[in-house]
């Protein structure tokens, strides 16, 4: 694995990695940005600069290649001393040096050393899965202008709840009891000239009986709930999910597992979740499957263990 590599690793924890000889990647947090123009949304990230002053060795990089390709610190240090005279030569050729997901340098017509970072990788570890992404527009007072212009043209009708046509035909239910209690006296008092006296209390109680009963329907069918059939629901639990709290990830497992012995003689349920995407091992403090229980164990650890943690959903 080449030198850039393992640069770009020890971005991801610190905001300073010295190539000896070379000079010195900087990093700086950048807060999340939303472009107007474009409506587009970059998440928080960290940016990289670069600074040929910084090229004392501070024992960062060298230490940290020499334990992960298993040579002593001195044979390291030799190496990458060589590795750099290369790169200040690449540079004084007039050509470009590609460090990949960090940068490219070259020279300019002063003999400055140039630096255009990558925005291929976010090395800031809290916005781990956040991606930038585009909108369309939000045209609320266009839609609110049509709207309006459209109301003056067509008149919109807006429909009563059923509770209210219901109250609203009540009315007319009792005209219709009226009207048929004076058609049923009419007919009576027409009786009473045709029939005798009997005749004539017995069409009055017919007539009574008749409107009591069409009283009563309307009452009925005016008050009765109305019957639903019965809804059959099918639910179907969903996968339990998994909330993990991150230590770091690991380009070697053998890092991971050492991680994970650590956090274990400190008390914490450590384990390694394995590969991810980016070919690192997950180290976890711990993992839960209520997102507010696991939301107060990462602010505990983050005061406690280590503002470098993160929470991973499964």
């Amino acid at each position: 694995m080449g030198t850039e590599q393992y640069i770009a690793e020890l971005l991801y924890r610190y905001n300073c990695v010295i190539m000896p000889g070379f000079g010195g990647f900087l990093t700086q947090m950048k807060s999340a940005v939303i472009h107007s123009n474009s409506h587009s949304f970059s998440p928080p990230s960290k940016v990289i600069s670069f600074n040929g002053q910084l090229s004392s060795n501070d024992g960062l990089l060298v230490s940290y290649m020499a334990e992960s390709e298993k040579i002593s610190y001195e044979e390291m240090l030799q190496r990458i001393e060589k590795e750099s005279s290369a790169w200040k030569q690449t540079l004084k050729d007039g050509k470009r040096l590609t460090l990949p997901n960090v940068g490219e340098l070259w020279e300019n017509k002063d003999h400055k050393i140039q630096f255009q970072p990558s925005n291929q990788v976010n090395y800031l570890t809290t916005s781990f899965g956040l991606s930038s992404f585009v909108t369309a527009p939000v045209v609320r007072e266009t839609l609110k202008e049509e709207v309006v212009e459209l109301e003056d043209k067509i008149p919109f009708i807006i429909t009563p709840e059923v509770r209210q046509q219901s109250r609203s035909f009540r009315p007319y239910l009792k005209y219709a009891a009226v009207i048929l209690l004076a058609f049923a006296t009419g007919l009576t008092g027409l009786r009473f000239y045709n029939n005798t006296v009997n005749d004539q209390q017995l069409v009055q109680e017919e007539a009574q009986e008749q409107v009591a009963r069409n009283i009563q329907e309307a009452t009925f069918f005016n008050s009765a709930p109305l019957e639903l059939p019965a809804l059959n629901l099918e639910i179907t639990k969903k996968d339990q999910v998994h909330y993990h709290i991150v230590a770091g990830g690991f380009r070697a497992k053998e890092n991971a597992d050492k991680k994970v012995s650590q956090l274990s003689e400190k008390g914490f349920e450590a384990t390694n979740l394995g590969v991810n995407k980016h070919g690192l091992h997950l180290v976890a403090y711990g993992t839960f499957t209520n997102v507010d229980e696991a939301l107060q164990y990462l602010r505990e650890i983050k005061r406690t263990e280590s503002s470098d943690a993160w929470l991973f959903q499964e």
